[in-house]
């Protein structure tokens, strides 16, 4: 069990993540919370380290880790839902939550199941569409994929989720991206740019950072909804 202030560090993390795609500095952390140390933010850090909900990275800047993302959103917007769908606002409106409610939905297509794990191909078959909450969605085209694997769970992105995609050929440095390999597997997972280099990089330990050339690597959409079943 969190205290109040645990809580509220976890979620200003992981909004910050979100959105940055790094985390933020111990000044921001104190900023955020307006305490007047960095020494109260360190005491809530090792808390929430010893309860298993981040860890923290020797020898890197800004190294934490979110292992337990705050899910007490969701369950706030399966409430607003009414129905048996839960909609998670994790990466809506630049990664800030979502939560004015369910209002209007569009159809978007279903193209198949991605890979969050070893790559998968991507399905092009576009006959089949799913509902999706119109606060997902801003300009540009939309899709969505139902994710495989459970290499992003440190992300949020479980396996069976559903991600809605807006498509691109661009990313952010640390945006979570739709990625096809060599012209032969696509992939979700979150961008790294390494000099010249594209870093492909899992949100869980179990799963190694895989490095490509600049050449190698098509962006195809960037993460900006996830959808679950319960």
């Amino acid at each position: 069990m969190l205290t109040q202030r645990q809580l509220q560090l976890l979620r200003f993390i992981y909004a910050y993540m979100q959105e940055h795609g790094v985390p933020p500095s111990f000044d921001e952390m104190r900023a955020a919370l307006r305490l007047r140390s960095k020494s109260g933010i360190h005491r809530l850090i090792s808390g929430l380290e010893e309860r298993g909900y981040i860890r923290r990275l020797a020898y890197r800047a800004r190294a934490i880790e979110v292992l337990k993302p705050p899910l007490e959103m969701a369950r706030a917007a399966a409430e607003l839902a009414g129905s048996g769908n839960v909609v998670r606002g994790l990466f809506g409106n630049g990664g800030r939550r979502a939560l004015a409610g369910v209002q209007d939905s569009t159809r978007l297509p279903l193209y198949g199941r991605i890979a969050a794990g070893t790559p998968i191909e991507a399905l092009s078959d576009s006959s089949t569409v799913i509902e999706v909450p119109g606060m997902f969605l801003g300009e540009g085209e939309h899709y969505v994929l139902q994710v495989v694997g459970d290499s992003m769970v440190g992300a949020g992105i479980l396996d069976g989720d559903y991600v809605v995609i807006r498509r691109s050929e661009t990313a952010d440095n640390g945006e979570i991206v739709v990625a096809l390999i060599e012209d032969r597997e696509v992939t979700l997972k979150r961008l790294r740019r390494r000099g010249a280099s594209i870093a492909l990089e899992a949100a869980n330990p179990e799963y190694e950072t895989r490095i490509f050339g600049p050449h190698q690597v098509k962006i195809q959409g960037r993460l900006v909804g996830l959808l679950r079943r319960y």
